[in-house]
This record gives C-alpha cells, structure tokens and sequence, in this order.
C-alpha cells in the first residue's frame, strides 16, 4: 500500500513538471497550452516509470524498432543481417572479367554493434524532465535513424579467397626440360596468376561495410598478380653437355631398401635448375612415408640400425651429392653420417634426415640452366647433370678421400629380449669401425696439378656390436650369471652364458606366455618414448616393435588354449 502511495506521488509530481515544461514552452510562444500537449507531458511521464521499450519512430539502419524491447530490437536487426548474408555478391576477375557470384555470408559478414539497441531504448528516457520532452518531440517530428555497422571476418575471407577462388588462381608453369633418348625437348611455359589477398580483403571490406544495402548486384573487382613462367626457350636450348655423372652401387640391398632407393631418385629425376637456384634434396623428396612411396628399411639412428620409412634414401643424396661435386656446383649444406657407409669412400658421403633437418642443398652457380637426371638400373643409382659446359677441356676435376683417424670399436652390446627363448643368442647388428676424414679437390690443367683444397671434414662414429640373447623362461639364478658376463665385455663369454640359459630350469612366471606379456609392455613403454623424443624413425621402430610384441602374445596365448 506504502508502495503505491510512493509511485503515485512520483507519477504526480513527473506530471506537474511535464505540465509545467508545457506551460513555459506555449507562455514563451504566445500561446495557451492545449490538452493534446497535456495529455502527451503525462503520457511520457508514465512511460519512463513504466515502459522498456523502444519510442516510435527509431530506426536501426532500415529496419524499424518503434515499439520494441531490447531483445525484440536485437532479433530483428539479426534476422535482417541473417538476410543480408544471403544476398548475392560477384567477385569479378580484374584481369580476365571473370566473375564468381557468392554470399556475404560467405565472408563472414556479421552485426558489428548490437549493443546499439541499448542505446535505441534510452531515447527519449534520459536525462531531466525537460530534456526528456524535448527528446521526444524530437523523435515525433523527425524520428531518430541510428547506424547499422556491419563488419567481415579476416580469416573467412581469406579462407573463401583459397577454396572458392581456384578459378581465378593458376601457378605458374616454368619452361622445362624432357630427356627423350640421347636429346632434350622443351616443354612450353604458362604465366600463373594469384589473387592479391590483401587487396582483395579491402576491397570486400569496402564493399559490404560502407553504407552497404544489400542486394544481388553488387560486384566486387579483385586484383589479380600475374607470375610470368622462368625460363625461356633461348636458355633452355643451351642445355646439352654433360657437367658430372656418378653412380653407386646397392647390389647387397634389400627389396624394401631398393624400392626407396628407386623412390627418391624418381622424384629428382627431371628436375631443371635455373642459374642462381638452390635445390633442397630433403625436399624434394620428402615426406617419408607410404603415401609418398616409401616402405621400411633399415636406417641410422644413435649409432644403431633401425627400421624406418626411406631407410636407404642417403644413398640418394650421396649419389647426387657426388655428381654436383664432379659438375662444380655450389654446395649449401652437406652432413656426413652418424657412422660410416659401403658405398662411397669416407668424406664423400651426404646423409639426410627429416627429423633433424639434415639435408643436401646446392645452387646452380652456372649461368645456364641445369637438368638433372636420375636412373635406377641393375641395382646401381646414377645421377647425371647436364648443362652448358664453359670449363675448359684441358682442365681435370678429381676428388680424393683420405682417412686421419681409425677409431675400433671396443666391447660388444648386449640386447635381452624377453620374446626369444632361453639359448638364443645372435649378431643383431655388426661392428662399424669409427673414421675421421676429410675430401680434397683436386684440379689439373693439361695433366699438371694447379690446386689442391679440402672441401669438407667428416667424423664417423664406432659402434659396437649388437648381441642379441633371448630370456623367456630364464630363472633369476642364470639370469644373474648372463649379467655377470656381460659385465666382461667378452663376446664369447656372453655367448656361452646365453647358451647356458637353455639348459637351466624354467621358473613359472617365465611361461611363455609370461615372457610374451612382458614383451608387450616393453615394446609400449618403448613407443612411449619414442613419442616424447619426436623423433619418427624411432616411433618407426617402436611401432613395429609393437606389432611384433602383440604377434608373439597372439600366438602364445592360442597355444595355452
């Protein structure tokens, strides 16, 4: 009751200030008040106590909000924008005229500011009682139209650029080359051309945001950067002396090792070089995986041999490596290997590895372009560089390894594997001798020596080696011994320690079984390592560490049943 006394009384004094605004308002103009002026003073009284929407005639952009509440306001400026993002937009190909019809909403276009119809419900309803009339008869006479601010979104625009836009993007194809037989052909080269993304995001930006009505005709103009092809038929038929061939051989090579092998040297067959160009082998011939070709093989790693993808692929590497040298090219980055290889001399190797970023890169420092072929026959690899040969004849290019320092290997490493059986004790991985070398060039004109440098500096590390024995089924007393001896380094020690295995006694947790469960868990606590280091020819190891775990407890659990 209190209450409605309080409201009242304020309702009756906002109505005799309303009244009296009127009054001075008509004294001040000459004329008596009129009750249509009375009426409204009161009515505008009532609607700040008791009113949250929106006075009549207020506008956001075009859509109406008289009448409404905040929300309402909000939902039908949405529902306009919703429509607007429907609406038709034709992106036009400066270059070519070419025209693409999208959506606004295909660039993100959203409502900028809908905090707006708080500020649409206020008027009209702040400040005095005096502003407040004047406010309102403000918004009788004229209404009040309040802006719309639309906005796109970056990174929509620029993912609509790339995935609805390929018609108007087209990479540029280089004037090339193509062995046929004993001679070259020349393929024709194309100007490509890319979509200015920065310019092309302004002008959307411009176009859907400034003052912006809708609609199904508007075009957008984007500007299109034309790539013109390198190379020119001129330069190309230059191309026909031989600079540097070498070839190695993988005659004692697996099948998954020749396959990788021949992988690599597909992908860099063919490929032209244009002077001032630098060529990465790693990526070129990369990802290994089997997507791209590869299978596992054996591989370098911490001075062990395991299984991964491209096993095999420094070979590669190494043969072009070798055929830059002989063609006197600029080599940008060489590493030799973690131990030492068969297949060329020490110094003259150059490994790669994905994971630790080595690689093989050169630049074509002749003023001709370069053509590299690559061939896989017979179980040899060679690389052959043609170019244009300004050497002169009588001068002769050679290379000589020469070894500073043998490092033997000393001791032998013992593997346990809880998958093979007690006596079983075998050479996982040979012995490799540790080098330190270098390479020198040597040059000769008409048969007389006129310079001699070294050109790179190789360190190979020892291994020693890798003795596999089996444990399943051991008993804990002839395991101590096996550690025991061990401890002595001396191969044929351990090897007689192992052997010994077999004949002790089986301990009853060591059931086959047992050991296949126990080889299970070794194996995922090894992939869980692999993992942390990051490093993919050790996940490579780890996984088919696994498969061959999980295929021994496969086979070990049938056979309990």
């Amino acid at each position: 009751m209190k209450k409605k006394q309080i409201r009242k009384k304020r309702i009756f004094l906002l109505t005799v200030g309303c009244l009296g605004l009127a009054l001075f308002f008509s004294v001040k103009k000459g004329r008596p008040v009129r009750a249509q002026e009375v009426s409204y003073a009161l009515s505008a009284a009532q609607e700040k106590e008791e009113s949250n929407k929106i006075h009549n005639h207020v506008f956001i952009g075009t859509v109406d909000v008289s009448g409404m509440t905040a929300e309402e306001a909000r939902g039908a400026v949405q529902a306009y924008v919703n429509q607007l993002s429907g609406d038709k937009v034709t992106l036009v190909n400066k270059d070519t005229g070419e025209k693409l019809t999208l959506t606004a909403g295909d660039f993100g276009l959203s409502w900028k500011d809908p905090d707006m119809v708080e500020y649409a419900v206020e008027l009209g309803k702040r400040g005095n009682a005096v502003s407040r009339y004047k406010a309102i008869k403000d918004l009788n006479a004229s209404g009040e139209h309040l802006p719309l601010s639309l906005s796109v979104d970056s990174e929509e625009i620029a993912g609509t650029l790339q995935e609805k836009c390929a018609s108007f993007v087209s990479p540029a194809v280089n004037f090339g080359l193509k062995r046929v037989g004993s001679s070259f052909e020349i393929t024709e080269g194309r100007a490509g051309y890319e979509i200015d993304e920065k310019k092309a995001e302004e002008a959307i930006r411009t176009a859907l945001t400034k003052n912006w009505a809708g609609g199904d005709d508007t075009e957008i103009p984007l500007s299109v950067v034309k790539e013109e092809p390198k190379g020119n038929r001129e330069s190309l038929e230059q191309v026909k002396d031989v600079l540097g061939t070498f070839t190695t051989s993988y005659a004692t090579s697996g099948a998954a090792r020749c396959k990788n092998i021949a992988n690599g040297c597909r992908l860099i067959n063919g490929a032209t070089i244009y002077p001032g160009e630098e060529f990465s082998t790693l990526k070129a011939i990369s990802p290994f995986t089997e997507a791209n070709g590869y299978e596992l093989a054996g591989s370098y790693l911490n001075g062990t041999v395991v299984e991964s993808f491209g096993g095999g692929i420094c070979q590669v590497s190494t043969t072009l490596y070798n055929a830059c040298l002989k063609s006197e090219l600029e080599i940008k980055q060489r590493q030799n290997h973690s131990m030492i290889v068969n297949y060329v001399k020490p110094s003259m190797d150059a490994a790669i590895a994905e994971s630790s970023g080595k690689d093989f890169r050169f630049v074509n420092n002749t003023d001709a372009p370069i053509y590299i072929e690559g061939s896989t026959v017979g179980k040899s690899i060679t690389f052959t560089i043609y170019g244009c040969e300004k050497r002169d004849p009588n001068r002769e290019v050679s290379y000589e390894s020469e070894t500073l320092q043998t490092i033997d290997p000393v001791g032998v490493q013992v593997t346990m594997d809880a998958t093979k059986p007690a006596g079983f004790a075998r050479v996982t991985q040979s012995a490799h001798t540790g080098y330190k070398a270098q390479l020198w060039k040597v040059v000769k004109e008409n048969g007389q020596q006129v310079s001699r440098e070294v050109i790179n500096h190789s360190s190979y590390m020892p291994a020693k080696k890798i003795l596999t024995v089996g444990t399943a089924g051991a008993n804990p007393a002839s395991l101590e011994q096996l550690k025991a001896a061990v401890a002595t380094g001396d191969e044929a020690t351990i090897t007689q320690a192992a052997g010994a295995l077999a004949s002790a006694p089986q301990t009853p947790e060591q059931t086959p079984l047992a050991a296949a469960q126990a080889a299970v868990v070794a194996a995922n606590a090894q992939a869980q390592a692999a993992v942390q280091s990051g490093d993919p020819n050790a996940i490579a190891a780890a996984q088919v560490a696994q498969a061959q775990a999980a295929a021994a407890l496969a086979a070990a659990q049938a056979g309990t049943q």
